[in-house]
């Protein structure tokens, strides 16, 4: 029996390189070897992960198909591909009304055991909807950047911002950068951004934030000074801390938007002054994930240029180093995306 390494998550603080054996395929299936995989965000939400430990995670995966099933048409041997862990249904009543990433087949769907492993299995399922041709021109570790992509895509069409817009970032992590990016190519007037470390801020800056605050000053009155007194027309909130939902609500301009891109943790209740908000007839949207359309929207951004991603790479470690990456992420001082490579 073949064997492959696995990067096994037991906590933030235990991630084992472990042996599994190599999967195998279905008729409709294919097995593809992980080239890059990128750590996210969520994959350090100890609250959302640890109930689910041990697992082998990992969802920004890119590859090359090394095994295909004898139904599968669509894909051969030496395709290299993105991956997508989560796929809708198409029809179901979500899916009907453009809201896939609600759609129950979506949260439920996953390929195995998880791209922080040298060979993965993808489902009959994912492989019809879910498995995407690089083009040419992109690099595995460009590729690890279309998923985190399709989400802040979803996002900003869910908040429907506007080409002129300004648009506060609260929370300059890699999706916040990401969003910095995004909003900046789809014509945003001015970008604010905030978060606790320094670091951050200066990628924010680089990467197209107007104007970087410290998330301890008064950012509401800091936006209104650098934007002719007006607040911002829509607030990202890219943070689950408590003070910057405060914030947030505090930041938006009379007719604006917020959008909860990053959850809290389950149970946790903010209050938030409603007549404020009634009488300022603010929107309040979150999003979660993105559709195949909006991965499709993520690779023509990356393979235009329109979005660079390569100056958001700051770690790039073999599979075997997979507990050091998790420590980077987890720690959020001086990284932004860290890829493994297995």
């Amino acid at each position: 029996m073949k064997t492959m390494k696995v990067a096994m998550y037991y906590n933030n603080n235990d991630v084992r390189i472990e042996e599994q054996p190599i999967p195998t395929i279905g008729d409709s299936e294919l097995l593809v070897k992980v080239k890059a995989s990128g750590i996210c965000g969520s994959d350090v939400m100890e609250w959302y992960r640890i109930k689910k430990a041990p697992k082998v995670l990992g969802h920004e995966i890119t590859g090359d198909v090394v095994e295909v099933g004898r139904n599968v048409t669509k894909y051969k041997k030496n395709d290299r591909v993105f991956v997508s862990h989560h796929v809708p249904c198409f029809t179901c009543c979500f899916c009907k009304n453009n809201q896939q990433t609600l759609c129950h087949t979506l949260h439920t769907t996953n390929f195995y055991p998880g791209g922080f492993a040298e060979y993965l299995r993808v489902p009959e399922i994912n492989v019809d909807r879910g498995v995407f041709l690089l083009p040419k021109t992109m690099t595995y570790e460009q590729g690890v950047f279309i998923e985190p992509l399709a989400c802040v895509v979803r996002g900003l069409k869910t908040a429907q911002m506007k080409k002129g817009q300004t648009v506060l970032v609260i929370g300059s992590g890699i999706s916040g950068l990401i969003q910095i990016k995004l909003a900046k190519a789809w014509g945003a007037a001015k970008i604010f951004a905030t978060d606790v470390e320094d670091f951050r801020l200066q990628a924010a800056k680089k990467f197209g934030a107007d104007v970087t605050l410290h998330a301890k000053e008064n950012v509401p009155e800091q936006v209104k000074k650098h934007n002719d007194g007006r607040l911002a027309d829509l607030v990202i909130l890219s943070t689950g801390a408590l003070p910057a939902v405060q914030q947030a609500l505090r930041s938006v301009e009379p007719g604006g938007t917020i959008l909860f891109f990053a959850p809290t943790e389950p149970g946790v209740e903010v209050p938030f002054p409603l007549f404020d908000l009634w009488n300022k007839q603010i929107t309040m949207v979150s999003t979660y994930a993105g559709s195949p359309e909006d991965i499709n929207t993520a690779i023509g951004l990356i393979a235009s240029k329109k979005v660079n991603v390569y100056d958001m790479i700051s770690h790039t470690l073999p599979l075997s180093e997979a507990a050091k990456g998790f420590h980077l992420v987890a720690t959020a001082k001086d990284s932004m995306k860290v890829i493994l490579k297995p």
